[in-house]
Parts: structure tokens; C-alpha cells; sequence
């Protein structure tokens, strides 16, 4: 009988965590938003960084003998005022778009995970110190300071306007960890560890953020499509990606005059970056739905029950 007891229970924590993400899996392919969104996601990224290679223009190369040309088989979404291919130059903004919102995505989250597990679980002065900087940045207007600071490091290259991004990006995020990290530090198995001696730092990154990931993996899909608009926005005006390189931003802005008369500079950036947005969107109400821990059973059990009288 003792045999019995006992070796049950060891390995009784792999199912049930191979059944919740099974039953996430689930969740999240049965909403077809997401689905969709996903799909989206995948082949703009594919254009992204597969385009450049199905073109033999580069975005910088001019063709002089096609000026304003409209889209053709030689030039796919034609050409501008100086002969450069739009669909090389298009791609080309794409891929630079998507790695800087991933990017700023990245460090945001994870900055904001620290800081606001760190306060939650520490309480006391550091809590206070930590919740003033966040509310320190968050009254400071983020827009004027990027468009003050980026013209001065044109040098170190659009990983500071990355930076830049990802330092006023984080606050709310860490806001909200830390009111869940307040929760979750008095749990049983958070006093458990403590008691047992694991460092706090351990404790937050072994116990804590693992019980917030849910809502960190919704809020860094999310924060994706926001950086893509941000980015966009500052280089639309100015303050981003620095010629010659390009990114949608300044694709929408060297097209916004000639839009009338030559649409091919203009609608092409401006629906990959609709497009993109919109499918982020999707995949977070998903994420969302799916990673919900008060939802019930899997989909198709919930519209099963719907049919019966």
C-alpha cells in the first residue's frame, strides 16, 4: 500500500502541466482571430526578411530610366522621384519596423518584470524608491524628449533609438507586476522557499515571474504593435531611422506629398503597417483569452453545451 500511495504522486505534476498547455493550445487555435493574426504575423515577416532576396533592387539602388513609374513586372510597387524600387524599399522599412518593435518589446518587458517584481516583493524603501522613478517617467513627456535626444546620437545608430523607446515603454507594465507580485508573495509557496533560504532574487525569478508570465506574454505582443507605431510616428517626423536606411515611417513620409498623384509611395507602407498592427492586436486578444485562468474547458466542450435545449 505504501507503494501505491507514494509513486503516484511523484510524477503527477508533468500532466497536469502538459494538460494546461494542451489545453491553452487549444484555446488559442480555436480562436480564429488569432489564427489569423498569427498567419499574418508569420508572412509579413517572411516578406520582411525573405523580400529582399525575390528582388534584384536594392532599396538604395536608382534606376534613372524609370522615374515615377507605376507598378510593373520589372519594378513590382514601381518606383520613386529618383528611380529606387518602392517594393525593395518597402520590405527593407518592414524588416527595420519589426526589429525595432521587437526589440523595444524585449527590453521593455523584461525591464519592466524586474522593476516591478523587485518592488512588489521587497517592499519598504525600495518599493518607494522604485514606484517614484516609474512615476517620475510617466509624467515626463516621453514624445518631446526622444525628438530632443535622437538628433543627438545619429552615431550610435538606431539601437539608441531603441533604447530611447524602450525606456519610456515599461512603466504601467511594472505597475501592474508589482500589484501581482504583492499578491503572489505571500502564497504558501513563496513563504516556503523563503523559509527554506533561497535568495530573493531566486524567488523572483523562479517563483514569481513565472506566475505572471501570462499577463507578460500578453502585454510584450501587445507592446510589439505599439513600438511599430511609435517607431513609425518619430521617423515619420524626423526623430527615428536616419537616411539612407529606411523603415515604414520614413517610406510614409517621403510618400505623404505625392499620395495623390503617385499612391504606390504611400498605400503599400501604409497597409503593411495597418496590416501588422491589426494582426498584433489579434494574436493578443487571443493570447488573452486563451491564457485566461478563470475561462472554462476547452472550446469546443463551452459550444457544445451552447447547442443543447
Amino acid at each position: 500500500m505504501t507503494t501505491v500511495a507514494v509513486d503516484p504522486a511523484a510524477p503527477a505534476a508533468a500532466p497536469r502541466t502538459t494538460g494546461r498547455a494542451r489545453l491553452v493550445l487549444a484555446r488559442l487555435l480555436a480562436a480564429r482571430g488569432a489564427v489569423a493574426g498569427a498567419v499574418i504575423v508569420l508572412l509579413l515577416f517572411a516578406l520582411a526578411f525573405g523580400g529582399p532576396y525575390l528582388t534584384p533592387w536594392d532599396y538604395a539602388a536608382p534606376d534613372f530610366g524609370a522615374l515615377h513609374q507605376p507598378p510593373t513586372a520589372e519594378h513590382w510597387f514601381g518606383t520613386n522621384g529618383i528611380g529606387q524600387d518602392v517594393f525593395a524599399q518597402t520590405v527593407r522599412g518592414l524588416q527595420k519596423s519589426l526589429v525595432i518593435g521587437l526589440l523595444v518589446a524585449l527590453f521593455s518587458t523584461v525591464l519592466a518584470s524586474l522593476v516591478g517584481a523587485c518592488a512588489g516583493y521587497f517592499g519598504g524603501w525600495a518599493d518607494r524608491a522604485l514606484m517614484f522613478a516609474v512615476d517620475l517617467l510617466l509624467v515626463f513627456p516621453s514624445f518631446l524628449i526622444i525628438t530632443i535626444v535622437s538628433p543627438r546620437l545619429k552615431s550610435a545608430g538606431w539601437i539608441a533609438f531603441v533604447l530611447l523607446l524602450a525606456l519610456f515603454n515599461w512603466m504601467i507594465t511594472a505597475r501592474v507586476v508589482r500589484s501581482m507580485t504583492i499578491s503572489l508573495r505571500e502564497r504558501e509557496f513563496v513563504r516556503a522557499a523563503r523559509f527554506m533560504g533561497v535568495r530573493p532574487l531566486r524567488i523572483i525569478t523562479r517563483h514569481i515571474l513565472p506566475n505572471v508570465a501570462s499577463f507578460l506574454i500578453i502585454d510584450a505582443t501587445i507592446a510589439v504593435g505599439g513600438a511599430v507605431m511609435s517607431e513609425t510616428a518619430l521617423s515619420y517626423f524626423g526623430f527615428g531611422v536616419k537616411p539612407p536606411d529606411v523603415s515604414l515611417g520614413t517610406l510614409l513620409a517621403a510618400g505623404t506629398s505625392e499620395a495623390p498623384v503617385f499612391p504606390w509611395l504611400f498605400y503599400f507602407a501604409a497597409g503593411l503597417l495597418v496590416l501588422f498592427v491589426l494582426a498584433v492586436n489579434l494574436i493578443g486578444d487571443g493570447l488573452r483569452d486563451a491564457l485566461d485562468p478563470t475561462a472554462g474547458g476547452a472550446p469546443r466542450r463551452r459550444s457544445a453545451r451552447r447547442k443543447k435545449p
